[in-house]
């Protein structure tokens, strides 16, 4: 026999092969339940889904009204994760990406209060999340309630700026200047979007200021002065950060000694000085919204992704800027 009969009996005994292998899997699959089978495909899409989530794109669903009327609670948006890098596993190696979050960028970062439980939890977390349809989430409170594992804020501050907080308005110092800008003036100055909505008015603050003394005052207790009166106390959840930040730089003042108060106030009356790679996310809903103001700058390293378009309602398909 030479050699072309060779591979020509070759060729036909690895294709039988292959043949008899076919119609083992074929016949092992028509032997399974049907239910199986659905269960094998939903685990399949899932799989795929979740590599597509974590390397390219990822559906969001807005849970809060912190970034009205941007984004509305309920709506689905879909979140770029090529521009700054995807993670290789979550939480675990950010890899590059081709651009860097910029002021004005809607950004989905990680919420820096989360506790992770490890990148091998959250995988199964995300993947029983979707093949129960959302139905079952697991990664949840003591309480019940769902943790918050993400946030969207929108990039206010960048890296050298220097950033302060007055009756809830946002002043700004960039790199090199020497003057505090009105957030505002700013945003408009450099064409970008200037969304904020506030929902306290300017002539509420002296009231919410007469609930952070009076809180010091008592905290100290100090007999109220005249001037406070009897202010209402649910004053300060309008503005929960104006509120704390007169009754810390109050207790500074009585007592200058206690270094813990004297560095709160110092950080509240100077503001923070954004370091390079940080960025100072904020919600456009300037009064219901948890963000940099109470945790601090963001590492641009948590930063997941950028908001790209709405797609769901239909009413509200379109762009996010």
């Amino acid at each position: 026999m030479d050699i072309l009969d060779k591979l020509v009996v070759f060729s036909e005994d690895l294709l039988t092969r292959r043949k008899k292998r076919s119609l083992r899997a074929k016949m092992k699959q028509q032997k399974r339940h049907p239910i199986l089978d659905w269960i094998y495909a939903i685990l399949w899409a899932a799989c795929v889904v979740l590599v597509i989530n974590q390397y390219f794109f990822q559906n969001y669903r807005i849970p809060s009204g912190s970034m009205e009327k941007t984004l509305l609670v309920g709506d689905m948006i879909f979140v770029d994760k090529l521009s700054y890098g995807p993670e290789l596993l979550p939480g675990v190696l950010k890899t590059p990406g081709v651009s860097t979050p910029k002021r004005g960028n809607v950004i989905v970062f990680e919420n820096p209060t989360y506790l992770s439980r490890g990148p091998i939890y959250t995988i199964f977390h995300q993947l029983l999340y979707m093949v129960t349809f959302t139905l079952v989430d697991i990664d949840r409170e003591p309480t019940g309630e769902p943790r918050v594992h993400y946030l969207i804020k929108r990039a206010i501050g960048v890296g050298g700026d220097t950033l302060r907080v007055r009756n809830g308005e946002v002043f700004i110092r960039p790199r090199g200047s020497s003057v505090f800008f009105d957030e505002r003036m700013l945003m408009d100055g450099l064409g970008l979007p200037a969304k904020m909505q506030r929902l306290v008015e300017s002539s509420e603050y002296p009231e919410i200021d007469n609930v952070g003394v009076a809180s010091a005052y008592t905290e100290l207790g100090l007999s109220l002065p005249s001037r406070v009166g009897m202010p209402n106390v649910q004053h300060a959840n309008k503005d929960a950060f104006q509120y704390d930040m007169v009754r810390v730089t109050t207790l500074r003042d009585a007592n200058p000694s206690d270094y813990r108060n004297a560095q709160l106030a110092q950080r509240y009356e100077n503001g923070w000085y954004i370091a390079d790679s940080r960025l100072f996310p904020m919600g456009d809903n300037r009064d219901n919204s948890r963000d940099a103001r109470y945790f601090g700058p963001v590492a641009e390293k948590k930063v997941l992704g950028h908001a790209l378009f709405i797609y769901f309602p239909l009413s509200r398909i379109g762009s996010i800027h």
